[in-house]
């Protein structure tokens, strides 16, 4: 499993379709990890829902300090390496940090993923 990790909610000042965007192009990366025999994850697939069902408005919710960075940080206990895309982004560098912390290897582009190809 390979957790990806770049700018979701940094630089956007909440705006929700700049947040959409941001998420668009993570998942943009999904297809070629996949192909290349990996599982993509993105923390945002899973810490979105979290808070919907927690009764947060969103990821703009004060409740989502409580949720959106720990998700990303209980699923680095099980992935395999992160992809660091490009972007300024806190909570990608955190994830970038724990994975060093923890011996998990750091990509910083496709070509880097074992097997991955960007065009694939």
């Amino acid at each position: 499993m390979i957790l990806i990790a770049g700018p979701y909610a940094s630089g956007t000042g909440g705006d929700p379709e700049l947040m959409a965007r941001n998420l668009e192009r993570l998942e943009q990366a999904a297809w070629p990890i996949f192909r290349a025999g990996h599982v993509p994850m993105i923390g945002e697939w899973v810490a979105l829902p979290v808070l919907s069902s927690a009764g947060a408005s969103g990821p703009t919710d004060p409740l989502a300090a409580e949720v959106m960075y720990p998700t990303a940080e209980r699923l680095l206990q099980h992935c395999d390496a992160v992809l660091r895309l490009p972007g300024e982004s806190r909570g990608a560098d955190q994830d970038v940090a724990i994975a060093r912390e923890r011996g998990i290897p750091v990509y910083h582009s496709l070509d880097e993923v074992p097997g991955a190809t960007p065009r694939g």
